[in-house]
């Protein structure tokens, strides 16, 4: 039975899942990096830094401390994904192995293309794990709007005492076996709603959007599938679901990140400009690594790659799409 969640993490999606998960009936544990993001949870009940003009309950607890936040009966991992590894390992002395590990956070390692329960399994080996994913704007889950996500575990009976005490009225979680999948679509996503941005600031129009979003489900797909994944995994929450939420929403940071290159703006000064992390341009060069190791064709994530991490000229990356072999739609 689970009466106390940590939660490492205090972004706007970590903060938000302590939200949600405290009107379940939970305690709350939730660490941040930054002492004044503590402050202000801790005395002003708001995550000013991250998740402004929220009100959080008062029984929501902040601290700096990694082992106050592992002193629990489940820990959720919601680091940004390129900071994972290291998290983890410096979280592990406290961790007692019977308290399972449940990834909240969405992308694929950059140099090794691990998946993050494979960073997990490396850096807290014998932990339990889940990986929370889905169609989710942070600051919804924290205004108590109807969401619905998927809890992949591999073990079911776990699953099931997660899924239970994390669920709530507005929380609906379905469970899944699908580990990889869940991963999959998380990260893929990512690097699809930056070219649907780049798309919408460039003027293209709905039907390219269309296209992409359908034509990067494809790749999701395969990409899955080719690491393990069930096909029909990718077309639930944690893949379909979490592919349209974040390619038609300025809420989205990657989407409205694309938007931002597609109309013009550096790169740099675009993230110089933004507090919170737009994973898809980390996982644009892991995505495409991933494929390139598993003999997979990605040309829509390659060209996002292109334009993020080589200074790809947009226009040359928007016509070469446009001019590769024709072919037939489901090969």
């Amino acid at each position: 039975m689970l009466s106390r969640i940590g939660i490492i993490g205090a972004g706007a999606w970590g903060t938000s899942l302590a939200s949600v998960l405290q009107r379940a009936g939970n305690d709350i544990v939730l660490q941040a990096h930054e002492a004044e993001t503590v402050d202000s949870i801790n005395v002003d009940h708001i995550n000013g830094p991250f998740l402004p003009g929220v009100l959080l309950d008062p029984k929501i607890y902040s601290t700096t401390n990694l082992d106050e936040a592992t002193n629990a009966d489940a820990v959720l991992l919601v680091t940004p994904a390129q900071h994972l590894r290291a998290v983890c390992e410096k979280a592990a002395p406290g961790w007692s192995d019977d308290v399972p590990a449940i990834i909240c956070t969405k992308g694929i390692e950059q140099n090794s293309y691990a998946l993050m329960s494979e960073v997990v399994a490396a850096t807290l080996p014998r932990k339990p794990m889940a990986v929370l994913s889905g169609p989710t704007f942070a600051i919804e889950v924290a205004r108590d709007l109807p969401t619905a996500v998927a809890l992949a575990c591999n073990d079911e009976a776990l699953g099931k005492i997660l899924m239970e005490y994390m669920n709530s009225r507005h929380f609906r979680i379905y469970r899944s076996g699908d580990v990889v999948g869940a991963q999959i679509g998380g990260a893929v996503k990512n690097v699809i709603a930056i070219a649907c941005g780049i798309v919408e600031g460039r003027g293209l129009g709905e039907n390219a959007r269309s296209a992409l979003v359908t034509r990067g489900l494809a790749e999701m797909i395969r990409l899955g599938v080719a690491k393990g994944a069930r096909p029909e995994t990718l077309s639930g929450l944690s893949g379909l679901g979490d592919l349209t939420l974040t390619c038609y929403s300025m809420k989205s940071r990657n989407f409205s990140l694309g938007v931002a290159l597609g109309r013009g703006k550096a790169l740099d000064k675009i993230l110089d400009e933004r507090k919170s992390v737009a994973e898809g341009v980390y996982s644009a060069s892991s995505v495409t690594g991933l494929a390139r190791e598993l003999g997979i064709e990605v040309p829509i994530c390659d060209a996002v790659n292109d334009v993020i991490n080589n200074a790809g000229d947009i226009d040359t990356s928007i016509s070469e799409l446009l001019s590769r072999p024709l072919k037939e739609e489901t090969k």
